[in-house]
Protein backbone atom coordinates (compact mmCIF):
# COMPACT_ATOMS: atom_id res chain seq x y z
CA UNK A 1 0.00 0.00 0.00
CA UNK A 2 1.39 3.33 -0.77
CA UNK A 3 1.80 5.32 2.41
CA UNK A 4 -0.03 8.63 0.80
CA UNK A 5 -3.00 6.68 1.25
CA UNK A 6 -2.74 6.04 4.46
CA UNK A 7 -1.94 9.48 5.36
CA UNK A 8 -5.13 10.26 2.79
CA UNK A 9 -7.08 8.13 4.85
CA UNK A 10 -5.69 9.90 8.34
CA UNK A 11 -6.47 13.29 6.98
CA UNK A 12 -10.12 12.46 5.65
CA UNK A 13 -11.29 10.98 9.16
CA UNK A 14 -11.09 14.65 11.02
CA UNK A 15 -10.90 17.62 7.85
CA UNK A 16 -8.65 20.69 8.42
CA UNK A 17 -8.51 24.06 6.41
CA UNK A 18 -5.21 24.31 4.16
CA UNK A 19 -4.91 27.21 2.54
CA UNK A 20 -2.94 26.98 -1.62
CA UNK A 21 -1.73 30.67 -2.24
CA UNK A 22 -0.29 29.93 -5.41
CA UNK A 23 -3.95 30.36 -7.55
CA UNK A 24 -1.71 31.67 -10.38
CA UNK A 25 -0.59 28.22 -11.14
CA UNK A 26 -2.42 25.37 -13.00
CA UNK A 27 -1.35 22.64 -11.37
CA UNK A 28 -2.82 24.31 -7.88
CA UNK A 29 -6.30 24.17 -9.24
CA UNK A 30 -6.14 20.70 -10.59
CA UNK A 31 -4.44 19.52 -7.08
CA UNK A 32 -7.69 21.94 -5.45
CA UNK A 33 -10.14 19.52 -7.45
CA UNK A 34 -8.36 16.99 -6.61
CA UNK A 35 -8.59 17.11 -2.88
CA UNK A 36 -12.38 18.77 -3.03
CA UNK A 37 -13.11 15.35 -4.57
CA UNK A 38 -11.54 13.00 -2.34
CA UNK A 39 -12.57 15.00 0.58
CA UNK A 40 -9.16 15.28 1.79
CA UNK A 41 -9.60 18.65 2.79
CA UNK A 42 -11.45 21.88 2.96
CA UNK A 43 -9.18 24.15 0.32
CA UNK A 44 -8.95 27.49 0.09
CA UNK A 45 -7.18 29.07 -2.95
CA UNK A 46 -5.46 32.61 -3.22
CA UNK A 47 -6.13 34.27 -6.38
CA UNK A 48 -7.75 37.65 -7.89
CA UNK A 49 -10.20 37.26 -10.32
CA UNK A 50 -7.71 37.47 -13.60
CA UNK A 51 -6.01 34.23 -11.76
CA UNK A 52 -9.01 32.63 -11.76
CA UNK A 53 -10.30 32.90 -14.82
CA UNK A 54 -6.72 32.26 -16.63
CA UNK A 55 -5.78 29.30 -14.62
CA UNK A 56 -8.34 27.22 -13.58
CA UNK A 57 -10.56 27.54 -17.33
CA UNK A 58 -12.17 24.32 -18.04
CA UNK A 59 -12.35 23.01 -14.66
CA UNK A 60 -15.26 22.48 -12.05
CA UNK A 61 -13.89 25.25 -9.08
CA UNK A 62 -17.43 26.13 -7.69
CA UNK A 63 -16.90 23.90 -4.97
CA UNK A 64 -13.79 25.26 -3.61
CA UNK A 65 -13.14 28.53 -1.53
CA UNK A 66 -11.67 31.20 -3.51
CA UNK A 67 -10.01 34.51 -1.93
CA UNK A 68 -9.52 37.68 -3.28
CA UNK A 69 -7.16 39.67 -1.23
CA UNK A 70 -8.58 42.66 -2.54
CA UNK A 71 -11.87 42.34 -1.78
CA UNK A 72 -11.72 40.27 1.23
CA UNK A 73 -13.76 41.51 4.50
CA UNK A 74 -10.40 40.22 6.22
CA UNK A 75 -7.74 42.83 4.41
CA UNK A 76 -7.81 45.31 6.85
CA UNK A 77 -7.95 43.87 9.88
CA UNK A 78 -4.98 41.65 8.03
CA UNK A 79 -3.05 45.09 7.55
CA UNK A 80 -3.53 46.58 10.71
CA UNK A 81 -2.25 43.23 12.40
CA UNK A 82 0.44 42.94 10.43
CA UNK A 83 1.81 46.50 11.11
CA UNK A 84 1.33 45.52 14.69
CA UNK A 85 3.42 42.53 14.66
CA UNK A 86 6.29 43.69 12.30
CA UNK A 87 6.77 46.92 13.43
CA UNK A 88 9.90 46.88 14.85
CA UNK A 89 11.02 46.44 11.00
CA UNK A 90 9.53 49.49 10.17
CA UNK A 91 6.42 47.77 8.50
CA UNK A 92 3.63 50.98 7.09
CA UNK A 93 0.09 49.89 6.12
CA UNK A 94 1.09 50.71 2.55
CA UNK A 95 3.58 48.40 2.49
CA UNK A 96 1.49 45.44 4.35
CA UNK A 97 -1.36 45.96 2.09
CA UNK A 98 1.12 45.32 -1.16
CA UNK A 99 2.50 42.43 0.74
CA UNK A 100 -0.90 40.99 1.38
CA UNK A 101 -2.49 41.79 -1.96
CA UNK A 102 0.45 40.83 -4.67
CA UNK A 103 2.19 38.10 -2.19
CA UNK A 104 0.07 35.89 -1.13
CA UNK A 105 2.07 33.89 1.26
CA UNK A 106 1.72 36.69 3.11
CA UNK A 107 -2.11 37.04 3.23
CA UNK A 108 -1.90 32.85 3.55
CA UNK A 109 0.29 33.01 6.80
CA UNK A 110 -2.49 35.91 8.50
CA UNK A 111 -4.78 33.10 7.97
CA UNK A 112 -2.94 31.09 9.91
CA UNK A 113 -2.21 33.23 12.84
CA UNK A 114 -5.83 34.80 13.31
CA UNK A 115 -7.04 30.95 13.43
CA UNK A 116 -8.66 30.88 10.21
CA UNK A 117 -6.68 28.09 8.89
CA UNK A 118 -4.84 24.87 10.02
CA UNK A 119 -2.27 25.37 7.61
CA UNK A 120 -0.70 26.33 4.24
CA UNK A 121 1.29 24.57 1.28
CA UNK A 122 3.03 26.67 -1.27
CA UNK A 123 5.93 26.73 -3.38
CA UNK A 124 5.16 25.15 -6.39
CA UNK A 125 5.92 28.66 -8.49
CA UNK A 126 7.71 30.14 -6.19
CA UNK A 127 11.16 29.96 -4.09
CA UNK A 128 11.75 27.77 -0.43
CA UNK A 129 12.67 31.54 0.80
CA UNK A 130 9.77 32.86 -0.36
CA UNK A 131 7.31 30.35 1.55
CA UNK A 132 9.38 29.59 4.30
CA UNK A 133 10.46 33.64 5.00
CA UNK A 134 7.02 34.68 5.92
CA UNK A 135 5.55 31.35 7.85
CA UNK A 136 8.71 32.39 10.43
CA UNK A 137 7.98 36.11 10.22
CA UNK A 138 4.40 35.92 11.19
CA UNK A 139 3.73 32.08 12.16
CA UNK A 140 6.67 32.15 14.21
CA UNK A 141 8.11 28.74 15.51
CA UNK A 142 6.43 26.46 17.87
CA UNK A 143 8.19 27.87 21.48
CA UNK A 144 10.80 25.98 22.92
CA UNK A 145 12.10 24.20 19.21
CA UNK A 146 15.71 24.59 18.89
CA UNK A 147 15.12 25.14 14.94
CA UNK A 148 12.52 24.83 11.92
CA UNK A 149 13.92 22.23 9.58
CA UNK A 150 12.30 20.08 6.57
CA UNK A 151 12.05 16.51 5.31
CA UNK A 152 10.74 14.48 2.81
CA UNK A 153 8.80 11.25 3.21
CA UNK A 154 10.09 9.20 0.25
CA UNK A 155 8.66 5.44 -1.03
CA UNK A 156 10.92 4.09 -3.11
CA UNK A 157 9.22 1.12 -5.00
CA UNK A 158 9.82 -2.44 -5.04
CA UNK A 159 12.58 -1.98 -2.10
CA UNK A 160 13.26 -4.28 0.74
CA UNK A 161 15.31 -1.79 2.46
CA UNK A 162 14.45 0.80 4.76
CA UNK A 163 10.51 0.14 6.39
CA UNK A 164 9.63 -1.42 3.25
CA UNK A 165 10.86 0.85 0.83
CA UNK A 166 9.73 4.10 3.20
CA UNK A 167 12.16 6.50 4.47
CA UNK A 168 12.45 10.07 6.19
CA UNK A 169 15.41 12.27 4.44
CA UNK A 170 16.05 15.11 6.56
CA UNK A 171 17.24 18.09 5.88
CA UNK A 172 16.97 18.43 2.16
CA UNK A 173 15.35 21.60 2.36
CA UNK A 174 16.01 24.56 4.68
CA UNK A 175 18.86 24.05 7.12
CA UNK A 176 22.04 24.94 4.79
CA UNK A 177 25.22 23.67 7.04
CA UNK A 178 24.17 23.12 10.09
CA UNK A 179 26.05 22.53 13.15
CA UNK A 180 26.09 19.31 15.52
CA UNK A 181 23.82 20.94 17.66
CA UNK A 182 21.56 21.65 14.61
CA UNK A 183 22.30 18.27 13.02
CA UNK A 184 21.24 16.80 16.31
CA UNK A 185 18.22 18.54 16.22
CA UNK A 186 17.07 17.68 12.94
CA UNK A 187 17.79 13.99 13.74
CA UNK A 188 15.40 14.37 16.66
CA UNK A 189 12.91 15.65 15.21
CA UNK A 190 12.87 13.78 12.10
CA UNK A 191 12.42 10.38 14.38
CA UNK A 192 9.28 11.68 16.47
CA UNK A 193 7.91 13.23 13.09
CA UNK A 194 8.52 9.58 11.40
CA UNK A 195 6.83 7.55 14.33
CA UNK A 196 3.88 9.91 14.53
CA UNK A 197 3.09 10.42 10.53
CA UNK A 198 4.19 7.44 9.21
CA UNK A 199 3.44 5.19 12.88
CA UNK A 200 6.26 2.67 12.75
CA UNK A 201 9.31 3.24 15.05
CA UNK A 202 12.27 5.62 13.90
CA UNK A 203 15.51 3.84 13.20
CA UNK A 204 17.77 7.30 12.47
CA UNK A 205 21.34 7.27 11.07
CA UNK A 206 23.36 10.58 10.75
CA UNK A 207 25.01 10.04 7.14
CA UNK A 208 28.57 10.87 6.12
CA UNK A 209 31.24 9.36 3.77
CA UNK A 210 32.31 7.65 6.77
CA UNK A 211 31.93 4.90 8.85
CA UNK A 212 32.37 5.10 12.27
CA UNK A 213 35.40 6.84 12.43
CA UNK A 214 36.64 5.03 8.82
CA UNK A 215 37.89 8.71 8.00
CA UNK A 216 39.26 11.68 9.46
CA UNK A 217 37.90 15.24 8.32
CA UNK A 218 36.02 17.63 10.42
CA UNK A 219 32.86 17.19 8.14
CA UNK A 220 33.06 13.89 9.81
CA UNK A 221 34.06 15.16 13.08
CA UNK A 222 30.65 17.08 12.96
CA UNK A 223 28.71 14.48 12.29
CA UNK A 224 30.16 12.52 14.98
CA UNK A 225 29.28 15.22 17.41
CA UNK A 226 25.87 15.41 16.38
CA UNK A 227 25.49 11.59 16.96
CA UNK A 228 26.37 12.13 20.59
CA UNK A 229 24.21 15.38 21.29
CA UNK A 230 21.02 13.20 19.80
CA UNK A 231 21.73 10.14 21.71
CA UNK A 232 21.96 12.92 24.93
CA UNK A 233 18.65 14.32 23.86
CA UNK A 234 16.94 11.33 23.29
CA UNK A 235 18.42 8.09 24.37
CA UNK A 236 15.15 6.13 24.06
CA UNK A 237 15.28 6.75 20.12
CA UNK A 238 17.71 4.25 17.77
CA UNK A 239 20.17 6.84 16.84
CA UNK A 240 23.57 6.04 14.92
CA UNK A 241 26.66 7.45 13.14
CA UNK A 242 28.36 8.32 11.15
CA UNK A 243 27.83 6.17 8.34
CA UNK A 244 28.29 5.46 5.16
CA UNK A 245 24.67 5.02 3.15
CA UNK A 246 25.52 1.54 2.60
CA UNK A 247 25.94 0.88 6.26
CA UNK A 248 22.80 2.54 7.11
CA UNK A 249 20.13 0.83 5.39
CA UNK A 250 21.97 -2.90 3.50
CA UNK A 251 22.07 -5.50 6.49
CA UNK A 252 24.94 -7.52 4.45
CA UNK A 253 27.19 -3.86 4.84
CA UNK A 254 26.15 -2.70 8.05
CA UNK A 255 27.05 -5.81 10.06
CA UNK A 256 30.87 -5.46 8.14
CA UNK A 257 31.32 -1.93 8.67
CA UNK A 258 29.51 -0.92 12.29
CA UNK A 259 28.97 -4.16 13.84
CA UNK A 260 27.15 -4.33 16.80
CA UNK A 261 24.86 -0.82 16.17
CA UNK A 262 21.46 -1.19 16.16
CA UNK A 263 20.96 0.83 13.46
CA UNK A 264 22.96 -0.37 10.95
CA UNK A 265 21.43 -1.87 8.02
CA UNK A 266 17.87 -0.55 9.16
CA UNK A 267 17.79 2.58 9.11
CA UNK A 268 14.75 4.48 8.04
CA UNK A 269 15.30 7.95 8.99
CA UNK A 270 18.45 9.49 7.00
CA UNK A 271 19.92 12.15 8.24
CA UNK A 272 21.92 14.12 5.70
CA UNK A 273 25.29 16.48 6.77
CA UNK A 274 24.11 19.20 5.08
CA UNK A 275 21.69 20.56 2.38
CA UNK A 276 23.20 20.01 -0.71
CA UNK A 277 23.82 16.44 0.06
CA UNK A 278 20.03 15.99 1.04
CA UNK A 279 18.82 17.93 -2.11
CA UNK A 280 20.53 16.10 -3.85
CA UNK A 281 19.91 12.21 -2.57
CA UNK A 282 16.34 12.55 -2.50
CA UNK A 283 16.11 13.75 -6.05
CA UNK A 284 18.55 10.98 -7.28
CA UNK A 285 15.95 8.12 -5.56
CA UNK A 286 13.22 10.65 -6.79
CA UNK A 287 14.18 10.48 -10.70
CA UNK A 288 16.40 7.34 -11.01
CA UNK A 289 14.57 4.69 -8.44
CA UNK A 290 10.92 6.22 -9.86
CA UNK A 291 10.27 7.12 -5.74
CA UNK A 292 7.54 9.15 -4.57
CA UNK A 293 8.61 12.04 -2.81
CA UNK A 294 6.37 14.23 -0.43
CA UNK A 295 7.81 17.93 0.58
CA UNK A 296 9.62 19.29 1.78
CA UNK A 297 7.57 18.97 4.83
CA UNK A 298 8.44 21.23 7.90
CA UNK A 299 8.90 20.69 11.54
CA UNK A 300 8.90 23.24 14.28
CA UNK A 301 6.35 26.33 13.06
CA UNK A 302 3.65 26.96 15.37
CA UNK A 303 1.10 25.37 12.45
CA UNK A 304 2.13 23.89 9.77
CA UNK A 305 3.07 25.78 6.53
CA UNK A 306 4.70 23.43 3.86
CA UNK A 307 7.22 24.18 0.84
CA UNK A 308 6.74 22.27 -2.77
CA UNK A 309 9.69 21.74 -5.13
CA UNK A 310 8.97 23.82 -8.08
CA UNK A 311 9.54 20.63 -10.49
CA UNK A 312 5.98 19.50 -8.60
CA UNK A 313 2.85 17.62 -9.83
CA UNK A 314 -0.67 18.11 -8.53
CA UNK A 315 -0.53 14.79 -7.33
CA UNK A 316 2.55 15.43 -5.54
CA UNK A 317 0.59 18.67 -4.22
CA UNK A 318 -2.32 16.44 -3.33
CA UNK A 319 -0.03 14.21 -0.84
CA UNK A 320 1.87 17.47 0.55
CA UNK A 321 -1.65 18.70 1.35
CA UNK A 322 -2.67 15.77 2.92
CA UNK A 323 0.67 15.51 4.95
CA UNK A 324 -0.12 18.99 5.89
CA UNK A 325 -3.61 17.80 7.11
CA UNK A 326 -2.52 15.37 9.28
CA UNK A 327 0.56 17.62 10.70
CA UNK A 328 -2.25 19.82 11.93
CA UNK A 329 -4.14 17.34 13.56
CA UNK A 330 -0.95 15.95 15.53
CA UNK A 331 0.76 19.31 16.42
CA UNK A 332 3.77 18.56 14.38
Amino acid sequence: MAIIDSVKAKAKADKKHIVLPEGMDRRVWKAACMIEREGIADISVIANDFEVEAYSRGLDVSRINIINPNTSDKLQQYIDDLVVLRRMKGMTPDEAKELLTTDYIHYACMMLRENEADGVVSGACHSTANTLRPALQIVKAKPGVKLVSAFFIIQVPNCEFGDEGIFLFGDCGLEQNPDPERLAAIAVDSARSFEKLIERDPCVALLSHSTMGSARHPDVDKVAKAVAIAKEMAPELKIDGEMQLDAAIVPEVGIVKAPGSPVAGHANVLIFPDLDSGNIGYKLVQRLAKAEAYGPVTQGIAKPVNDLSRGCSANDIVGVVALTAVQAQLGI
